[in-house]
Order: C-alpha cells, then sequence, then structure tokens
C-alpha cells in the first residue's frame, strides 16, 4: 500500500487526549502515530469493517469514533489486488480519516488474511489513534450536541488558549483531495458496456460492482465536463465523495447540462445522490450527527420493502425541494431523512445508502443491475438509430491511461489542508 514516508512515525503508546471544541477532554493513550490533528468528529456503529471504513474517501477531515467497543482484534489485511486490479480489502490505498478513536484497541490479532496490527498500520500512515476513552460519552455528546469539531494531541495537556487549532473541514473541497487528477480505466472481462464514473471520491467496491457486471469504466475528475463526452458512453456514475456537496458547483453545473442535452442513464451514490438532486434543482441540509453504520434500515417507496443498508453520510436531499418530475425513491427509516430518488419518466436514479456495502449488507446489491439493466437498454436503442457506433474502450485508450486513480494523496492534518486550500 503506498505510504506518505514523512507521514509515517513508529507506533506511539504515550498520554494522549481527545477534547472536542466547547465540549468535554478525555485522557487516554495512543497506540498510532505520534501527531497531533484537528478535524470534524462523526461516530460509526458498525460493529465489522474498519479497513474498508478507515479507507473510505468520504471519511476524509474526520475524526472516527467506534462504538465497537473493541477494535483490531483481526488486524489489518493485505493490499493485495483482484482480477480486475482493484484493492481487495481496501476502499482506497490510504487511510483517509484523520484520526481514530476508541475504547479499547487489540494489539494482538487473528485472521488470515491480516498482515499487520490496526496500531501499526496507523502509524505507518501517520494517522494518531487514541484508546482508553469512554466513548459512549463521546457519542452520547455527538447525539445531542451534533458533529463537533475535535482534536487529538497525543503527549500534550489541553490549553484553551489553543482553540484556533480546531479547523472546520466542512470549509474545504475535500472532493478536490481525494477525486483523481486525471482519468483512469478499468476493463471488464464480462462485458461491453462502457460507464463514465465522476469520481468525487469512488469506493474500489462500488468500481468492482461495476465491472464486475459488464460495465468497463472511465473514472473522470470530479469538475470534468462530463456532458461533453457522454456520448461516447453507456452510462454515467456519480460516485460517493466526503464534505459539503454545495462545494461542487462545478460538477452540479456539468450534471445538468448533461440532463438537458443527453438521455443516457444516470446513477449517483451518497454525494453522488446529492449532487444530483443539486443539479435537478433541490436543495440538501446538514444532518445533526449523520448516518454511519452497516444496519440502517431504508424504505423502497415503489415496492414497500425495507432494505438493511450501509452509510456513511452527514448531508441529505430536501425532498420538500425535489421538481415535480422527480420522485423520492427511498427513505430512512430511522429518521425519515430522504435515502433516495428517481426520475419519473428518465433512467436516472440515487441512493444516499451505498448499494455496492463493502464490510455491510447486501440487501440493495441489485440496484446496479437495475442501472446496467438501463444502460444496455439505451446502448441497444442508440445501436439502431446508428449501427457504427461503438462506445467500447479501445485498446489503446485502455493502454494509455492509468488503471488507478491519478494524483492523490494521503490524507494530511487539517491545519496543513486549511493552509494548501
Amino acid at each position: 500500500m503506498p505510504i506518505s514516508k514523512k507521514r509515517a512515525t513508529a507506533v506511539s503508546h504515550d498520554r494522549a487526549t481527545f477534547t472536542i471544541r466547547d465540549g468535554p477532554v478525555f485522557h487516554g493513550k495512543s497506540f498510532g502515530a505520534k501527531s497531533n490533528i484537528s478535524g470534524e468528529a462523526v461516530f460509526t456503529t458498525s460493529l465489522v469493517g474498519y479497513p474498508e471504513s478507515l479507507t473510505d474517501p468520504s471519511y476524509r477531515g474526520q475524526i472516527l469514533v467506534f462504538t465497537q467497543p473493541l477494535i483490531g482484534n483481526y488486524g489489518v489485511p493485505s493490499s493485495d489486488r483482484d482480477e480486475h486490479g482493484l484493492l481487495k480489502y481496501f476502499e482506497s490505498p490510504n487511510i483517509q480519516a484523520v484520526g481514530v478513536v476508541v475504547a479499547d484497541v487489540a494489539e494482538k490479532y487473528s485472521h488470515w488474511t491480516a498482515v499487520e496490527s490496526l496500531s501499526e498500520w496507523c502509524a505507518r500512515e501517520g494517522v494518531p489513534a487514541i484508546s482508553g476513552v469512554d466513548t459512549r460519552a463521546i457519542v452520547t455528546y455527538l447525539r445531542d450536541q451534533g458533529s463537533s469539531l475535535a482534536r487529538i494531541t497525543i503527549g500534550e495537556e489541553y490549553d484553551a488558549d489553543q482553540d484556533e487549532a480546531f479547523v472546520d473541514p466542512e470549509q474545504i473541497n475535500l472532493v478536490r483531495r481525494v477525486s483523481t487528477k486525471a482519468p483512469f480505466h478499468i476493463t471488464s472481462l464480462h462485458g461491453d458496456l462502457h460507464v463514465a464514473v465522476i469520481d468525487c471520491g469512488v469506493k474500489e467496491n462500488i468500481l468492482r460492482s461495476l465491472v464486475g457486471r459488464g460495465a468497463s469504466v472511465t473514472a473522470f475528475p470530479y469538475d470534468y465536463p462530463i456532458h461533453k463526452v457522454a456520448h461516447h458512453f453507456d452510462g454515467i456514475f456519480i460516485s460517493n465523495g466526503p464534505g459539503d456537496p454545495t462545494h461542487c458547483q462545478e460538477t452540479v453545473y456539468h450534471l445538468r447540462k448533461l440532463m438537458e442535452s443527453s438521455q443516457v442513464p444516470i446513477m449517483g451514490i451518497c454525494l453522488g445522490h446529492q449532487l444530483l438532486a443539486l443539479a435537478a434543482g433541490a436543495q440538501t441540509i446538514k444532518l445533526k450527527y449523520g448516518n454511519r453504520a452497516h444496519n440502517i434500515p431504508a424504505l423502497d417507496l415503489t415496492t414497500g420493502r425495507c432494505h438493511i443498508t450501509s452509510q456513511n453520510h452527514g448531508y441529505a436531499v430536501d425532498t420538500s425541494t425535489l421538481p415535480d418530475d422527480w420522485k423520492e425513491y427511498f427513505i430512512n427509516l430511522n429518521d425519515s431523512s430522504n435515502e433516495g430518488m428517481i426520475h419519473k419518466s428518465r433512467p436516472i436514479f440515487s441512493t444516499q445508502f451505498h448499494p455496492e456495502a463493502k464490510g455491510g449488507p447486501q440487501d440493495s446489491h441489485y440496484l446496479f443491475d437495475t442501472y446496467l439493466d438501463s444502460v444496455r437498454k439505451y446502448k441497444n436503442l442508440q445501436s439502431k438509430f446508428s449501427p457504427k457506433r461503438d462506445t467500447r474502450p479501445s485498446p489503446l485508450l485502455a493502454d494509455i491511461l492509468s488503471k488507478e486513480r491519478v494524483g492523490v494523496q494521503p490524507t494530511e492534518g487539517m491545519a496543513s489542508m486549511a493552509a494548501s486550500a
């Protein structure tokens, strides 16, 4: 797994402090890198899947608090890749969260895929981590007060005069940090479809879910004018990503132009869902503490069926602002927030939850089949009008383009992120 060596430190077992701005202070023990960071403190109730969660680009800039009491007992797997060249066990090449908070960490691990401990991994990636704190009290506070700015300091006491050290990642365009800087391509071995992915921080298993079903993928930077090249593809896909969707105005504009100029099928997930809603004319809202778990019930309003879903988001679509040609697709049965939308007459839909669900349930995997069925119908229809139309990636294109995201740097402390924003 690629690592920025200047970020790596030896595993620190020093005294550590987790400080919530204008809130409680928790003292514990460090088990990761010896570095100080700040970010937005959020919590996940997921019981398993910490390698996938920590490498999810949607967590960029956030301090991740685990409610599961013991984390790290099955270690950290290798960076092996599958038949498509995608990472088997991670959602991106590096840890994306800026810090980790757990009640208890397993220094010893046991699993057939494991190659190192969670402590060693965090230290090697330059990510500070703290254990021995009351995560129940932390989560109770975050549920009452909402997601809050926080700091992890190693070997230092909290200083109230240091409040300027709290940097708000929501003020930074985090998508720019995690999106590929140039197109990359993954060839499917199972079919002849070709889908363009707008990479806002795409997870490896989203790409795998597409190429494994017969769709070669060409991924573009988040701000690429996708409407100018849509005619070369059978479908457009908008990925997940971190932060406030309103930072991505270029993406919203390009999606609006796309829907005005093309009938191509479109699917969005998570941030992609929010960006599609903004492009359609709707608005988004920030949730009090978001939804981050692998067991959240979402009701399909078209069938009446409930699915258990994997989620990671702090924003949601305000369905009261949806235009008349759109309707709500899924709702969250815990807080009644929006979980999806669908166009009333065109092959366009999106979900707030993650149907690819790596580390989570597989109830909604079928949505990729639904999307690719519409992509196949569109391809066949276009072929009738233009018999010579060929959207398959050329061998030259597949050979020249990178096979993985380009120019994406590992996560860094929020102070340096703000300085370079």
